[in-house]
């Protein structure tokens, strides 16, 4: 009897180890799984956009964004302006990468609202921490699919003290502009620097066009055909252009000055203009300390028929990839940056103007493009030009009579191009 119970008694122990061997495996299978999903819940998003001159900033606002959301992760990669532009849809499209992104207004936005890559933020509430005229550029078929952030004037900035100096005024017609030009130059400044071989021509014949037509749908009636290049308007505008280089008034080798080199020329006060706009003013006083700018716009007619004072644009318009796997998680990211204390932290630290609203800003270049919201000011023309053909058609003219090709004919190649896109 003792040997069947010593039996049992070794079976049962042999049983209850192997069962303790069993739980024990198992609470440490399910400690790993725990670990396995709670190092899965860490969501690793991808944020890309084109400026540089961010980085920083972006990476203290990212910063405090995982400090606030923990199981969130925020990967930025920076791409150049010009590669951006171009291969901005091609690395949204596997969804991989941009969960959130930026996109410029105009052709991209069209081309990629097109594509359908982006996500519908109409009804998210962070929509009401901006103002409401400042984000239609990212409205397409009445739904809100990205947020205009920076609110920027696309007109020449001026340095102060020069003007005062030579006791000029702010013109007021192309005759007192053109005379501005001529006393700057006469007393040994380039009057305007001009980067023409990148984004001169289109950043300044937004100003240069704004009131020899002030129709502000006349882009979309070219791309219709319903107007040309070729007529009076334009041909003008291209007329101006070339009569300012002609004068030599831009610098020597404009075709070959890139805007650093522009924006170098102009914080080494050596030229009294930037044919660029509000977005370089603060990279101009890194530049130059005891720099003083303020902004204005060349007025092209007399100035009787004057509609338009300047130029606006509201652009590094923030996005969802539809494609996105962590939809959810690049909303919360936006909706971090929406908040009028990060906005504001980014507005300061860049010298970039947002459309968030109740910001407040404390740099003298902030403080003077402010004073551009009391004025009128019409919208980026060249962004209302929905074909990137069509687009680079207009810029190529300009670069063509500065160049020194008629306006005639520089309109008259730009319009071929447009009229074969129109016919497709």
């Amino acid at each position: 009897m003792m040997k069947w119970a010593s039996v049992l008694l070794v079976g049962t122990v042999a049983i209850t180890g192997c069962a303790q061997t069993n739980k024990a495996g198992s609470e440490a299978q399910n400690t790993n799984t725990g670990e396995a999903k709670k190092s899965e819940s860490k969501v690793k998003i991808s944020f890309i956009h084109w400026r540089g001159e961010d980085k920083k900033v972006f990476e203290e606002l990212i910063a405090d964004f995982n400090k606030a959301n923990p199981n969130i992760s925020v990967e930025m990669n920076i791409f150049p302006s010009e590669s951006y532009l171009a291969n901005a849809q091609a690395k949204l499209l596997d969804g991989s990468s941009g969960d959130v992104f930026a996109s410029f207004p105009g052709a991209q936005f069209e081309t990629i609202s097109k594509s359908n890559l982006y996500e519908d933020l109409s009804k998210e509430s962070f929509v009401s921490n901006y103002n409401d005229n400042l984000i239609q550029a990212g409205k397409k078929d009445g739904k809100q699919f990205a947020f205009p952030y920076q609110l920027v004037y696309n007109q020449p900035i001026y340095n102060k003290a020069i003007f005062e100096k030579l006791k000029l005024q702010i013109p007021k017609s192309w005759d007192e502009f053109l005379q501005v030009c001529e006393t700057l130059k006469s007393n040994g400044y380039v009057p305007i620097a001009f980067p023409g071989q990148d984004i001169g021509p289109g950043q300044f014949v937004n100003s240069m066009m704004m009131n020899n037509n002030t129709d502000e749908d006349i882009w979309s009636k070219v791309e219709s055909g319903q107007a040309k290049l070729t007529d009076e308007w334009f041909v003008k505008t291209l007329s101006q252009f070339k009569e300012l280089a002609d004068k030599g008034y831009f610098q020597k080798d404009s075709l070959g000055t890139n805007k650093d080199i522009a924006g170098s020329l102009f914080a080494q006060e050596k030229a009294a203009m930037l044919a660029t706009g509000s977005y370089m003013m603060s990279s101009n006083k890194q530049l130059n300390p005891n720099l003083v700018q303020g902004l204005l716009a060349p007025i092209t007619v007399s100035a009787d028929k004057a509609v338009f004072e300047g130029i606006h644009t509201t652009t590094f318009m923030l996005g969802v990839n539809a494609k996105s796997k962590y939809k959810e998680e690049a909303k919360k990211f936006i909706a971090f940056l929406s908040q009028k204390e990060n906005a504001e932290k980014y507005a300061n630290q860049t010298g970039q103007m947002v459309t968030v609203k109740g910001v407040q800003y404390n740099t003298p270049e902030l403080k003077e493009s402010a004073t551009w919201m009391d004025k009128k000011t019409r919208f980026h023309p060249r962004y209302l030009i929905s074909n990137s053909q069509n687009e680079k058609a207009v810029v190529a003219s300009i670069q063509a009579v500065v160049g020194g090709k008629s306006p005639e004919q520089a309109a008259k190649e730009a319009q071929a191009i447009i009229d074969q896109n129109v016919k497709k």
